[in-house]
């Protein structure tokens, strides 16, 4: 399977994108606005590929565990980021909650000059399985491109 991250629109501080895995639409991920400089936990992560990599030993493994007991093996980490670590695929609503992370929601709204999603949690249940056997998978790699459309 191949993942893929399409950004399609900014807000003042966010940026919204979508999730394709073989080609077909998932869902849609919110990130920090893009910058030029980065700024520790407000900064959309670079355009290009990496790895994505399961990381069991990171701080919200145990958060993770206990919301979601049946599902959870590891955090979904984006790997081989410059300036960046531990950056996950996890769920939240708005650009304060990102922390330099991609989260996911079925859904999107714009507010006040912003992107917000909706459904994270939802949305986080139906990709994280299959993120999951791409991580663990020889063909772990995600691309992530700019196609701004509105």
């Amino acid at each position: 399977m191949k993942a893929k991250i399409i950004r399609v629109a900014e807000g003042k501080q966010s940026t919204l994108s979508q999730l394709y895995i073989d080609g077909i639409f998932q869902c849609y991920l919110l990130e920090d606005k893009i910058r030029a400089i980065k700024i520790p936990k407000q900064t959309a992560i670079p355009a290009g590929n990496y790895t994505l990599r399961l990381n069991i030993w990171g701080g919200m493994n145990a958060e993770y565990r206990q919301k979601f007991p049946k599902l959870h093996k590891g955090m979904i980490e984006i790997n081989g980021l410059p300036n960046f670590s531990f950056v996950y695929i996890h769920i939240g609503n708005n650009f304060r909650q990102t922390a330099g992370c991609p989260l996911c929601g079925f859904g999107f709204d714009f507010i006040d000059g912003d992107y917000q999603i909706v459904r994270s949690k939802d949305a986080y249940q139906m990709i994280y399985p299959k993120l999951l056997s791409i991580a663990q998978g020889a063909e772990n790699h995600i691309s992530i491109e700019n196609n701004f459309q509105f």
